[in-house]
Order: structure tokens, then C-alpha cells, then sequence
């Protein structure tokens, strides 16, 4: 009897001690939620303009997804890109330093390892990092396998250097360096991806950083799915009064394209969004929805795919940003503009995660928190090498405010416009005598935010010296092609092997 009831009085002390234990560790457990950082997602579309959005009053494209998504966000209506082309923008925006520092100037050159970027500042803040889509910072060829030690601090990797192939898109699946390709329209394919592994670390100790980068609506534009170019009969479609009559049949025959794509493309960003709030990860996520540069589309004469300029068409960008606890924010809209190197210092800002002393963008975080459309600011926007199509233009630093842009070249001052009262930029206001004055204040302006960064206006040979590039003498771009074939080796091109070309010396 006595070791009977010693036996029950051992399992009930068994018994309250594990009770004890499992409530320890599940009251540590909601702790540790409740005091674990926000995740952020960050979803980076290539190509896609500002103005080619249904929230911000285009009369023809459809984003039902994201028009519900400014409702629920801050809108920064004036996000520009500081070099309008993907290599540029990408590097600053991981880096939060601008071209002319990094060296990151044009097109297929190789971010340096010695960079602090997004991912390595995240990671050592303790969250996990994972990428998706194209990647354009590696150098190596446009489909070299990229290796971990490249990845600037992203663990988990379903990337390509780059591809606008939709419907076949290339990839490398982490550490498997055989090519691979996605089985569908690529924007469905990688939020599809994207939400397995939201959902495999939606409850882990330690928060992620997500960065889903979609390649659309680039051209080529008549790789749109043909449901969506349906939506888009040619003879429906509005021209914006500064596209010339030279370039109209053209436009709207890409704009059909380029419309269905960002449509396409809006429907993928819907499915993530709503698998982040099935996943109950809406209030304990920061997402951003982006894209890297615009595209001239026939605005002032100049053919559709180009951008690199300083026009509204190429550098004005979308920026929505929701965050937990935006309340009464929702909807709100900012009017000064955010640029690049400013979105990761004003990521962290809202993270309370200490900004790194190199970094040179501005921390926008408090007016992220407090939008107010009356502030206004200057953003430095530059090419200082113009490349490839744009080889002929002049080198130029401009700044946008909330309702100037002003530019000027090597040559002196090349573009004032009034964006509030002149949208579409039509009237140069430069040498008007009742202009002056506000001209002489922007320029004092520009120079200003130049000092800031050690920077002057050159021309584009004193970089492409400085940081020892040589571009192709036919097509006038860094020669990323004939790297490889696809299966992480390089090949030799001619009778001389390709250069991988970084601001900092990179062995072959």
C-alpha cells in the first residue's frame, strides 16, 4: 500500500512539475513572440513606373491588389530611384550608399564583398534572410551559378543573376549549382515559392527579412499571359500628351504588354499578400512594395524601354510601405520624395536596429510613422554613366522634390520643371527670367546634397577610369554576355576570357 501511494504521489509530482515546465516554456514562447522584431518583406518589381498604377490615377491599368494595398499603407507618391537602371538602384538599395560611392554606376558589374549590405545588417540583428528572383549585383555573367559566399548575406536562395524569360525563368536553387527553371509564369512561381517558406518560418524565434524580386513588367512585353493582354484592347489604350506622334502605334502596342504584365503581376503580389494575412503574419510583418526604375515608354521622344533619364517616366518609382501598428496612418499619403539609399537607414529606423555609420541615405522613419503630405525634402537622383542605349546622353545629377526636379550636366543646368502644375514635364522652365530665382535656390540645393556625399559632376569617362571599366566598343555596356551557358562556367569569348568588372579588384 505505502509503495502504492508513493507511486502516485511521485506521478503527481512527475505530473506538476512537467505542467510547471510546459507552461514555463509556453509563457517564454509568447514572450519571446511579443518582444521578437517584425518581419519585413520586401517586394522589388523591376521596370515598373510610378504612374503605372490604378492608385495613383491611371485611367487604364488594372491593380486591384495593390490599390487595396495603398488603402492599408503609407504611399510616398514621389519615390525616385537614384540611378534609374537595376544595377544601381539594387546595390543602393542594399547598401544605403549611393553610386558614386560604391562605384555601382552601371549595369553587370560585381557588388565588392566588402560592402555592408541589407541582409548581413539583418542577419547579425538576428533574422533570417532569403531572396527570391533576380538578383543583378554578381557580375559574373547573367546566368553564372552564384555561390553563398556571394549572395551578400542571404541564406536562403532561389535567385539568377538575370532573366526576363516569364515563362521559363532560369534559377538556382540554394547551393545547387545545376540550373533550374521555374514551371510557370515566374511571378506565380515565385510567390508561390515565396509563401512556402513564409509559412515554414512564420513561427520561428527569430524574424526573417523576405526579399521577393519580380522581373516584370520589363520587356519583353508581348511575353505577357494573353488572359491579361485581352484586357487591354491597343485602340482603348490613353497616350500621355508628351509621347510624340513618332513613337504612338509603337506604345500602344508595348503599353498592351507592358500593362498586362503589371496586372499579372499585381494578381502574384495579391496571393502573397493574402497568404502573409492567412498565416496570421499581417500585424507582425513590414512589407514594401517597389520596383527598381521606370521606363520612358515614347515620353519626350525617347523609344519605350529606355530609362536611365531624368524624367518623371524613368525615376519616379512606386513605394508603399505598411508596417504593424500603422492604424490611423493607413492610407496616408507622403509627397516628399523617399529615395534609395534612404529605404534601408528608414527600414531600420522603424526597427530600432542601430544604422551603420556608412550608410548615407536618410532615416525616414518618423515621417513613415507620421506622414505628412506637406513636408517636402531634396532627393539626389544621378547617372554618371550612361550606357548601352542611353550611351549618347549626357551624364547628369538632378533632385526632386516634392514639386521640382531640377538637373543639370558637365555642361551646366539642362532641365527645370514645375511636376505640380506641368505632370507630364513639357515645359522646360530653365533661362525664364520670372524662374530665376527658384532656379538659383535648386541649384544651391543640388550642390548641397553633392557635398553630402564627396560628390561632383564629372565627366563619364573620369569614372569609367576611376573604377577601371571598359565597356563593349559596339554596344557600349559593361560584356556580360558569353560568360557561360548556364551551368556556373565561364567560357572563353574570342581569344580573351570575360572580366568579371567590380569597383575593387576581383580575381578570374
Amino acid at each position: 500500500m505505502k509503495t502504492k501511494i508513493l507511486s502516485v504521489s511521485v506521478f503527481m509530482a512527475l505530473a506538476l512539475l512537467t505542467g510547471c515546465k510546459n507552461q514555463t516554456e509556453k509563457a517564454e514562447n509568447n514572450q519571446n513572440q511579443e518582444t521578437k522584431k517584425p518581419n519585413i518583406v520586401y517586394i522589388l518589381t523591376d521596370q515598373w513606373r510610378g504612374s503605372a498604377v490604378g492608385y495613383d490615377g491611371n485611367p487604364d491599368v488594372k491593380t486591384p491588389n495593390l490599390d487595396n494595398f495603398a488603402q492599408e499603407s503609407v504611399n510616398f507618391t514621389n519615390a525616385v530611384s537614384v540611378t534609374p537602371v537595376c544595377t544601381p538602384h539594387r546595390a543602393a538599395l542594399f547598401t544605403g550608399r549611393f553610386p558614386t560611392t560604391t562605384g555601382m554606376i552601371v549595369n553587370d558589374v560585381y557588388l565588392p564583398a566588402e560592402e555592408l549590405t541589407m541582409a548581413e545588417i539583418f542577419k547579425d540583428a538576428g533574422y533570417n534572410t532569403a531572396y527570391w528572383g533576380k538578383w543583378h549585383l554578381d557580375g559574373h555573367g547573367r546566368s553564372t551559378y552564384i555561390p553563398e559566399e556571394r549572395r551578400q548575406g542571404f541564406q536562403f536562395w532561389k535567385g539568377l543573376e538575370c532573366s526576363h524569360n516569364y515563362t521559363k525563368m532560369p534559377y538556382y536553387d540554394n547551393n545547387n549549382p545545376e540550373l533550374k527553371h521555374w514551371n510557370k509564369y515566374s511571378p506565380f512561381a515565385i510567390v508561390e515559392d515565396a509563401a512556402k517558406y513564409l509559412k515554414a518560418h512564420a513561427n520561428d524565434e527569430k524574424p526573417f527579412l523576405a526579399v521577393v524580386s519580380i522581373a516584370t513588367p520589363h520587356y519583353p512585353h508581348n511575353s505577357a499571359p494573353k488572359k491579361y493582354k485581352a484586357m487591354y484592347p491597343k485602340d482603348s489604350l490613353t497616350l500621355n500628351p508628351n509621347i510624340t506622334e513618332k513613337y504612338a502605334e509603337r506604345c500602344r502596342e508595348e503599353l498592351q504588354g507592358y500593362y498586362a504584365h503589371a496586372t499579372a503581376t499585381d494578381e502574384a503580389i495579391g496571393r502573397l499578400l493574402k497568404e502573409i494575412d492567412a498565416l496570421g503574419l499581417t500585424e507582425k510583418t513590414i512589407i514594401v512594395f517597389s520596383s527598381d526604375h521606370g521606363e520612358m515608354m515614347g515620353a519626350h521622344g525617347v523609344k519605350p524601354f529606355v530609362k536611365q533619364l531624368a524624367w518623371d517616366e524613368s525615376i519616379r518609382v512606386p513605394f508603399l510601405i505598411k508596417y504593424p501598428g500603422i492604424d490611423k496612418q493607413k492610407g496616408a499619403v507622403v509627397n516628399a520624395p523617399i529615395n534609395t539609399p534612404d529605404i534601408l537607414p528608414s527600414l531600420l529606423g522603424l526597427l530600432n536596429i542601430s544604422i551603420p555609420e556608412t550608410i548615407e541615405g536618410e532615416d525616414l522613419s518618423e515621417l513613415i510613422k507620421n506622414p505628412d503630405p506637406e513636408v517636402d525634402r531634396a532627393a539626389l537622383v544621378m547617372n554618371v554613366a550612361p550606357f548601352g542605349a542611353n550611351f549618347n546622353d549626357a551624364p547628369y545629377r538632378a533632385i526632386r522634390t516634392r514639386q521640382y526636379t531640377y538637373a543639370i550636366t558637365p555642361d551646366g543646368p539642362s532641365m527645370l520643371y514645375d511636376n505640380v502644375k506641368d505632370p507630364f514635364q513639357m515645359t522646360n522652365l530653365l533661362g525664364k527670367p520670372e524662374w530665376q530665382e527658384l532656379q538659383n535656390s535648386l541649384d544651391v540645393k543640388l550642390k548641397a546634397e553633392l557635398v553630402k556625399i564627396g560628390d561632383e559632376v564629372h565627366p563619364r569617362e573620369y569614372y569609367l577610369k576611376k573604377y577601371n571599366y571598359t565597356f563593349d566598343e559596339k554596344k557600349h555596356a559593361i560584356p556580360f554576355w558569353g560568360f557561360n551557358e548556364g551551368k556556373g562556367k565561364l567560357k572563353n569569348v574570342g581569344s580573351s576570357k570575360p572580366r568579371v568588372q567590380s569597383p575593387r579588384p576581383v580575381s578570374n
